[in-house]
């Protein structure tokens, strides 16, 4: 029975069968409307009556999808309740979507006392295991909820050791969850080789080779999910290896149909979230803040797009909404990353103090989200480069590089090393962050502006101009902080000079 349940899971697509096992409440079983009762109680003539049962007899030989309202004789379609909070959710959860915070709730609370009752549910297990992770993705509570996620994972996989790719799955998620690319990298796999047919392992495995800096192994893994199953979950996540391999087009109109035909709110909020950070990183700014706040209207809970509208409205100029928006995305989700950018915010501002309290937000949070098991490395040697302790931060981005070598950590390594004194070999980082051959074919405004500052400081004034002006074509809004710093480099750098003419 079991092995029926599951694959059934793999064939169904997010949002479009309840979960099972789970009773609905009450509350879905919905009475005759308040219209069709007083239809039922307001007299007709006899014509209208016959006019009427021939309607009515017609509707139920359809199935009784279609009932006449009485008041006008307009047809008003009789719809099926959808599936209840848990059930969506629980959906969500083990297809890799974005589920609402409150259906998260639900479905925890359901499987919580589910896994009371009957404590050799494997299954049940990974779901609420995925579950805290969801939520602690949500939340940024990982120092509770990520325990949580892990006991439950492994309890699922000791109860049924074998033939347990949900649980796999959960605990490869959850390990990128922490940006532990090599756990997740190792439990992902593990789900492949027991079934390699399961569509819902592969975004586990594009998100681990994405953070080790294997692009080629990222590319080959969404196409065979790209092979195994469509969808809007499917083209976010294209959309992504797109962004990555320089294809902006690409991955906004993939965005576009995954917003489209998401399954719920959240969902459909979160693909709003993502285009409008491929907007922001375009320079588009109006785009961006459209397509934030979309999201923010579709699901208050998106706290990622409260924290672009923050990006979004403070390069309109907007300064006080922006800080506004920053403070909501905080309150919801006390991400180091959203306090960074606020403290870099106020820093711009000339309100130290306020960027200070930030800065000390920063490292509270990175140690708290330790206790969970999150790598706090990447987020706070960028912080250490610019605002603390550069050599602190090449220590700590080192071996950062030497556990998982992506991308960021490339280039946060390398600006961490020029903010130490070494330009020769900050530029070698620079250069894997930025070079389309290694991988770094992301079109980044903050890559490229630290390529060229180290390339500047290296007395290196044709790549510098090169680099410093290609940051402000992509983005020149890409930072409060640091933006007018390239503005000004490249204006001293001046324009490209023209070519000597050739002699006759």
């Amino acid at each position: 029975m079991e092995n029926a349940e599951r694959a059934a899971d793999e064939r169904t697509a997010p949002g479009t069968a309840p979960e099972e096992a789970t009773p609905a409440p009450a509350a879905s079983m919905n009475p005759e409307s308040p219209a069709e009762a007083a239809g039922s109680a307001r007299k007709v003539s006899p014509s209208r009556r016959w006019a009427l049962v021939g309607s009515l007899v017609g509707c139920l030989a359809l199935g009784g999808g279609v009932v006449l309202g009485l008041s006008g004789g307009e047809p008003a379609v009789r719809r099926a309740p959808g599936p209840a909070p848990g059930a969506q959710a629980g959906t969500a959860v083990r297809t890799g979507v974005p589920a609402a915070l409150p259906d998260l709730a639900v479905l925890i609370g359901q499987r919580e006392s589910r896994v009371r009752a009957h404590p050799r549910d494997a299954r049940s297990w990974a779901v609420l295991g995925t579950a805290y992770v969801e939520q602690g993705r949500r939340t940024a509570d990982a120092a509770a909820l990520y325990p949580k996620a892990e006991r439950a994972l492994r309890t699922s996989l000791k109860v049924r050791p074998k033939a347990n790719p949900e649980a796999l799955d959960g605990l490869a998620a959850l390990a990128n969850a922490r940006r532990d690319f090599r756990a997740a990298l190792a439990w992902g796999e593990a789900a492949r080789r027991l079934a390699p047919a399961r569509w819902t392992t592969y975004p586990q495995l594009i998100d681990a080779y994405t953070g080790l800096g294997d692009h080629r192994q990222a590319r080959r893994a969404l196409d065979r999910l790209t092979a195994l199953h469509s969808g809007p979950a499917v083209r976010a996540r294209a959309a992504g290896v797109y962004w990555d391999q320089g294809r902006r087009e690409d991955a906004q109109a993939a965005l576009a149909d995954a917003a489209a035909g998401a399954s719920s709110p959240a969902e459909q909020a979160a693909w709003l979230e993502r285009a409008g950070q491929l907007a922001w990183e375009r320079g588009e700014r109006a785009n961006a803040l459209r397509h934030f706040r979309e999201a923010v209207r579709i699901d208050p809970d998106q706290r990622a797009a409260q924290a672009g509208q923050g990006r979004a409205l403070a390069a309109l100029g907007r300064t006080s909404q922006a800080l506004n928006a920053y403070r909501k995305a905080l309150a919801g989700q006390p991400s180091p990353q959203y306090a960074l950018e606020l403290g870099e915010l106020y820093e711009s501002l000339g309100s130290t103090r306020a960027a200070r309290a930030q800065y000390d937000r920063l490292r509270a949070r990175v140690r708290k989200e330790a206790a969970g098991g999150v790598d706090g490395a990447l987020v706070l040697g960028r912080f250490e480069a610019d605002h603390g302790d550069p050599a602190a931060a090449v220590t700590r981005l080192r071996a950062e590089w030497r556990r998982q070598p992506g991308i960021a950590v490339a280039d946060a390594l390398g600006w961490a090393l020029h903010r130490a004194g070494d330009d020769k070999e900050a530029l070698r980082f620079a250069v894997i962050a930025t070079d389309r051959v290694h991988g770094g074919a992301v079109y980044s405004a903050p890559y490229m502006y630290h390529r060229g500052m180290i390339e500047q400081a290296l007395d290196m004034t044709g790549p510098a101009r090169r680099h410093l002006q290609e940051a402000l074509r992509i983005n020149p809004y890409f930072s409060p902080l640091f933006g007018p710093v390239a503005r000004a480099a490249a204006a001293r750098l001046g324009d490209e000079p023209a070519p000597a003419e050739l002699p006759e």
